[in-house]
């Protein structure tokens, strides 16, 4: 049995325009001159990737205690801190390599082989091996293998991921196509422009690969330590040149200085925004949310535009039949049949198959005839604009149906001012305009037009209502065509005018413009630019491959259910359900998140200058340290810890974006830490004037003093109103619990301490209870002055 030739044809009608082909060794040297046709991988070795992990503030100031603890023979401690520090570094190399497999999952759309013409014959190469000027074949399921121009035949090209066009285009002579693109129906020839990182994929996967923002939780962190080590570096340094001015021996500066170090990181602040996004991340994968980085947990909270793509993401990427429109003579039924008997069956041409959907059950197509039956079909030509069926109508008399551009079909009937109004009309709500007609022979008739269009999703424009209520501004953000993208904004509810066309101004104000229409993949990467500059939190929801830089760029960016591999790895979200409704989660989630972390930051500045302060006092007051590096790691242990809890505490998140004020935070905290100090102070003092403790005493009386004001601060800092105003969560209270047990314990039983009678320690207590609340009517007025909410 005879196999069939593999070998490609050239589209019928094609030869005589078909270009020249490359000889195998022109193509060789293109190839070594411009490269393989892929993307490159420009990801860091993993080891340069990790040790930049290990090089920024935060590790430093952790790096310095461990080899502090270390030299002084202290290694569980310095172990428990050097545990902190990986943990830290791992972290961060996981979010790094999320731009690595977007750029993974990107080239994994590219075509694998391609039909090119080498020395007058068509061959089927790899992808990679093809180079500009080549002669390449694009026929029905094939991937473009790179960008290139049509020379000859005709496709449907189906660009939607590259683009953003909601429909296929069709392609003929002339039009250019980029790699990528499906072939949906139709053969042609086309010669190659651009190969690899040069191709309209290319720029996409170049853009994905800088694009980079710092996010807020990330910035928070780096002011708060820096802002920390400064003013505690410079009272540590104070207390340096004090102990060697009161000739103090160097045996014990060194203990002193580790104690300080230990006192002012803030050690477990980073590990406390990952639990806390961890938390968060949890919540929302019950809720249809998967969080892919846990810094967009946070970013939610603080996001105050949210940058929409429209196709997929507000519409429901499915192209249907919204308007017949029909002419005297005819009914929007036979309208609908006579465009479904010219249109093709099988479902690939997406036109076709809405028309054939809308029509499932016609009737009887006009009134020229009572049954049908067609006898032939001729497909979408580019080139005339239209298809056409002839079929048998009442007493076999043969009968032609059109579909096609409004404008051809005008050119093949009576002239009808009436006609050409509807179509304009139609055109202009922004809807896909066919027109249909229908005769014997060549007297043909206007049936009417149908009209086409992605309908928004249902809840589209409650999502657009319920972000404005929560004081995030929606822009539609599109490759379409503006009169679509208006259509569809006005449907959904957007305000805003449309951005004229243009390039993207370096900086922009949201209020200037609702849509942005017509816009390419770096389009959207640079408007996400642009609003970052203007100080906005921007996040960008989209579903495709021309959606990733911006996805990526932005601080949080959110790909829907349907999404492509590409934009689910470049997003920061992936909604795992259908709908919108887990953008509302997210941003809810993520406030509740917020309102944990900047409480545990305010927790985290107060106690450590609470710590500092009062070993500055007791230096100056005393001559010696008030506590030693083994009382400051439990400390931490037990505090910084333990209070870690607060990520599970309950809350009620803000009904307008959040922001880091890390100045009015820290300025809060100061206030707060001195007050505990003088509380700590009175406590010592106490202690040292009225029952004559020695030094030894006091320390672990201070012990336990910070210890039992660092939770009576806990409780008037988690609130922003009056501290009994909600219930703290079951967590939050059992790590009080177990921090106040510890310290008491190892008080009173004298473990790794001198011992204090029991109605000491409970006294503390006691006062510790009664000063939270003279604390907490200093707290309510000042977050009231300062904005803290």
């Amino acid at each position: 049995m005879k196999q069939p030739d593999a070998t490609p044809r050239a589209p019928e009608g094609a030869a005589a325009s078909e270009p020249g082909s490359l000889s195998r060794t022109e193509a060789r040297l293109r190839l070594a001159s411009t490269g393989p046709n892929r993307l490159p991988d420009n990801a860091p070795p993993p080891w340069r990737a990790a040790l930049g992990q290990l090089w920024a503030p935060v590790p430093w100031m952790l790096e310095g205690a461990i080899v502090l603890q270390v030299a002084l023979g202290q290694f569980p401690e310095a172990a428990l801190v050097a545990v902190l520090l990986v943990f830290n570094a791992a972290l961060g190399l996981f979010q790094q390599s999320r731009a690595h497999a977007t750029l993974v999952a990107l080239r994994s759309g590219l075509a694998l082989t391609a039909s090119v013409r080498r020395d007058g014959a068509w061959l089927k190469v790899p992808a990679v091996d093809v180079v500009p000027g080549d002669t390449v074949k694009l026929s029905l399921g094939a991937v473009v293998p790179a960008d290139a121009r049509l020379t000859a035949g005709g496709v449907l090209l189906d660009q939607s991921m590259l683009t953003g066009e909601s429909v296929p285009i069709e392609a003929g002579p002339g039009v250019q196509t980029y790699a990528g693109a499906l072939v949906r129906r139709g053969e042609a020839v086309a010669v190659v422009t651009a190969t690899g990182e040069r191709t309209r994929f290319g720029r996409s996967a170049a853009l994905i690969r800088d694009a980079h923002v710092v996010s807020s939780q990330q910035q928070a962190v780096l002011r708060v330590v820096s802002s920390l080590a400064l003013f505690n570096g410079t009272v540590i340094v104070g207390m340096v040149l004090y102990a060697w001015h009161v000739d103090m021996a160097w045996v014990a500066i060194v203990p002193l200085v580790l104690t300080a170090v230990l006192a002012s990181i803030p050690v477990a602040l980073p590990a406390t925004f990952t639990l806390a996004a961890a938390l968060g991340a949890r919540a929302l994968a019950r809720r249809g949310v998967l969080p892919t980085r846990l810094s967009a947990v946070d970013e939610a909270a603080s996001m105050d535009i949210l940058c929409v793509d429209k196709t997929g993401t507000l519409t429901l990427d499915a192209l249907s039949v919204s308007t017949v429109f029909a002419l005297p003579g005819f009914d929007e039924a036979q309208v609908l049949a006579l465009g479904a008997l010219a249109s093709a069956e099988g479902g690939l041409d997406l036109v076709d198959a809405a028309v054939c959907k809308a029509a499932a059950a016609p009737p009887p197509v006009g009134p020229q005839a009572s049954a049908t039956r067609r006898t032939t079909f001729t497909p979408f030509d580019p080139a005339t604009k239209m298809s056409q069926a002839t079929f048998e109508a009442t007493g076999g008399v043969p009968h032609r149906a059109i579909k096609g551009a409004p404008s051809t079909l005008f050119a093949l009937v009576a002239p009808s001012a009436g006609a050409s109004a509807a179509a304009a009309a139609l055109e202009g709500r922004g809807l896909r305009v066919l027109a249909v007609a229908s005769g014997a022979g060549h007297a043909l008739e206007l049936a009417g037009f149908i009209a086409l269009s992605d309908p928004p999703r249902p809840d589209a424009a409650d999502l657009v209502t319920q972000l404005r209520r929560l004081g995030v501004r929606t822009l539609m953000v599109t490759g379409d065509a503006p009169l679509t993208a208006a259509t569809v904004a006005r449907a959904v509810g957007l305000e805003g005018g449309l951005c004229p066309p243009g390039p993207i101004p370096a900086t922009l104000m949201p209020e200037s413009y609702g849509v942005f229409a017509g816009v390419l993949p770096e389009d959207k990467y640079r408007l996400v630019q642009a609003l970052q500059k203007s100080g906005h939190i921007v996040g960008m929801c989209g579903d495709g491959a021309n959606d990733a830089p911006a996805l990526r760029q932005a601080q949080i960016g959110i790909a829907v259910s349907t999404a492509t591999d590409v934009a689910k790895s470049a997003a920061g979200m992936v909604l795992t359900g259908p709908g919108l409704a887990g953008i509302l989660a997210a941003i809810q989630e993520g406030r509740i998140s917020f309102q944990r972390i900047q409480t545990y930051t305010l927790n985290s500045i107060t106690s450590k200058i609470l710590q500092v302060t009062l070993l500055t006092l007791c230096l100056l007051v005393t001559g010696e340290a008030i506590l030693t590096p083994l009382l400051m790691v439990i400390i931490m242990v037990t505090g910084d810890f333990l209070g870690m809890a607060l990520t599970t505490d309950n809350v009620e998140p803000t009904p307008t974006p959040n922001a880091w004020r890390i100045g009015r935070l820290a300025l809060a905290g100061v206030i707060i830490g001195l007050c505990s100090m003088a509380f700590c102070a009175v406590v010592l003092a106490f202690g040292s004037y009225r029952l004559g403790y020695d030094i030894d005493r006091l320390r672990t009386l201070a012990f336990v003093a910070i210890v039992f004001v660092k939770q009576a601060t806990t409780y008037t800092n988690r609130e922003r109103r009056s501290l009994w105003s909600s219930r703290p969560s079951r967590w939050l209270v059992a790590s009080s619990a177990a921090d106040i047990a510890i310290a008491s314990t190892l008080a009173f039983a004298g473990i790794a301490m001198p011992a204090l009678p029991i109605w000491l320690v409970a006294a503390t207590l006691c006062s510790a209870l009664g000063f939270a609340f003279v604390l907490d009517a200093v707290k309510v007025p000042l977050f009231r002055r300062l904005g803290i909410r």
